[in-house]
């Protein structure tokens, strides 16, 4: 398959032509209300030519049949999840050992797991306590998410590859159950050690369907012990969980440079890489604020505007404001925007942004002529602890439409990043829907409850937008910044949801920048003095 270039498949790579003109780094468009009579073209949905295009492409390739009557559609690329879910642990009953010495009972203090798959980044997950009374055979079913490992292509390979001499390698989960409150006090975890859980994975049959690994109660086994049969039947500790894995294809934009450097967004597929949509960062002045209020109220005197320009200097100095990401189509016509709707300021007798008191962007999409609230993205700066440092805190609002046609937001992310090492921005709501046994979620249409339908809506309060939604790579401060941006398959119809998410990736990473302290001065893309010589 060709991305991106017609012809014949016999013609050398040097006698093809892209079917996207390929737009400048610094080129720059002018920002104007869009148009919708006609949609841009999308490598998503494969479009019919005219006659007209038909016939000059017919001409081209000598007369002889025509391979530019479709466009070709740029392929997602290859994702699985792993997920993990319904914990529970079943504790030999044991007599409790007197006196204040005597440590934790593990029957009684509060129980965790911790996860991990292969090298991947450790997640934390409680694990519940059934009754040892329970005589229930088969698996338990909580119904909550404990863990989910994203794997691309690349790690896929990595972990299916063959050595030479240790034979084929495999995917581990390795699961380590303790027993008290979680945390570490210097370094070391708090709570006691009772075993861990190893189970090979294969991931190479669940890049194509769904696969279910282990659904049910497995032995827990102690260091330098081997789990058996006989140890379970003789009471020994044991963890339920069910591990499942499922393909989840995405598509993945990749920035060409810095967001404030206004630069092209290219798709990726594997080696190939295809020109997608062009940003246009703009920075507004101050100068640009005071030519507006000198235009709106002409009888006002040079006297009181310079009176107030001091107080300005001094205000810009404490703020950051007025910036916005426009993303256009690769035919120039604009198709999402991220805008600074409230100013980045600093608390008072601080210079941070606190929680508070937050900077906030809206990303808008076009739509009946206009541009129409998508989301919210706040932004504030956490102060550290420790060796932690300082993190950049975010929360992100869906404005979905009601009944009433006002938009309702609905919160479906909020963590933090690290500012100093950076980290993930990611919309994922799979710890949202319940937690099955099967290989679908019980609330999906494909689950064991079908609930779409006229009652979706108040069952599900996020719309369409389930699972796995978007992630995008965030650098940390003082680091050149290319956010990798990857989104679920079925969240994108069309280019123009694409484009809401690159808006948004962009919309996070600028307020790593906006978050800075304000006694750190920013770079030169992202001052609005370059633009403002009186300041």
């Amino acid at each position: 398959m060709s991305y991106g270039y017609g012809g014949s498949s016999q013609a050398g790579y040097s006698q093809r032509r892209p079917l996207y003109p390929i737009i400048p780094r610094h080129h720059s468009f002018p920002i104007a209300p869009p148009t919708f009579s006609s949609p841009p073209p999308s490598p998503f949905f494969p479009q019919q030519r005219t006659p007209r295009e038909e016939e000059h492409k017919k001409s081209d390739t000598g007369g002889g049949p025509s391979q530019w009557s479709r466009r070709e559609e740029m392929d997602p690329c290859p994702f699985v999840r792993v997920l993990v879910g319904n914990l529970a642990l079943k504790m030999p009953v044991a007599p409790r050992p007197a006196g204040a010495g005597a440590g934790v009972h593990p029957t009684t203090s509060p129980c965790y797991c911790r996860i991990r798959l292969n090298k991947l980044p450790l997640q934390t997950a409680a694990a519940p306590l059934l009754p040892s009374d329970d005589a229930t055979p088969g698996p338990a079913a909580t119904g909550a998410l404990a863990a989910a490992f994203h794997l691309s292509k690349a790690d896929l390979d990595r972990v299916t590859a063959k050595p030479s001499l240790f034979g084929t390698r495999s995917a581990k989960l390795k699961l380590w159950v303790y027993a008290g409150r979680r945390g570490t006090t210097c370094g070391v975890n708090s709570g006691r050690l009772l075993g861990k859980v190893v189970l090979p994975l294969d991931l190479k049959s669940a890049a194509g369907k769904p696969v279910v690994f282990h659904s049910g109660w497995v032995p827990i086994t102690k260091r330098g012990r081997k789990a058996s049969s006989a140890a379970a039947a003789a009471g020994a500790a044991q963890l339920n969980l069910t591990v499942r894995a499922e393909p989840d294809p995405r598509f993945v934009f990749e920035f060409d440079g810095e967001p404030e450097c206004s630069p092209q967004v290219l798709q990726v597929q594997g080696a190939m890489r295809q020109p997608m949509f062009t940003c246009k960062f703009s920075c507004r002045s101050n100068s640009d604020l005071r030519s507006r209020s000198m235009h709106s109220d002409p009888g006002t005197g040079g006297r009181k505007w310079l009176a107030s320009f001091g107080s300005d200097r001094e205000r810009a100095g404490k703020e950051r404001k007025g910036w916005s990401v426009t993303v256009h189509d690769l035919s120039g016509s604009p198709v999402a925007l991220a805008s600074m709707v409230t100013p980045f300021v600093a608390s008072p007798g601080s210079d941070r942004v606190s929680r508070s008191n937050p900077g906030a962007w809206l990303v808008l999409r076009p739509g009946d002529g206009t541009w129409k609230p998508w989301g919210r993205l706040e932004c504030w700066r956490e102060r550290g602890t420790g060796a932690a440092g300082d993190s950049l805190g975010y929360r992100f609002e869906l404005l979905l439409p009601d009944p009433t046609g006002m938009g309702v937001g609905v919160s479906v992310a909020e963590s933090s990043v690290p500012s100093s090492r950076g980290g993930r921005f990611a919309i994922d709501l799979t710890a949202a829907q319940p937690f099955g046994r099967s290989g679908s979620p019980g609330c999906s249409p494909r689950g064991s409850g079908d609930f779409s339908g006229s009652g979706a809506y108040g069952l599900w309060p996020f719309g369409s937008y389930r699972g796995f939604v978007m992630s995008a790579a965030v650098q940390g401060e003082g680091r050149c910044s290319k956010p990798t941006v990857e989104v679920g398959v079925p969240h994108v119809g069309c280019a123009e949801d694409a484009a809401a998410f690159v808006a948004l990736a962009a919309a996070v990473d600028l307020s790593m920048d906006a978050c800075k302290l304000f006694s750190h001065r920013l770079r030169r893309e992202l001052s609005s003095t370059r633009s403002d010589p009186l300041r």
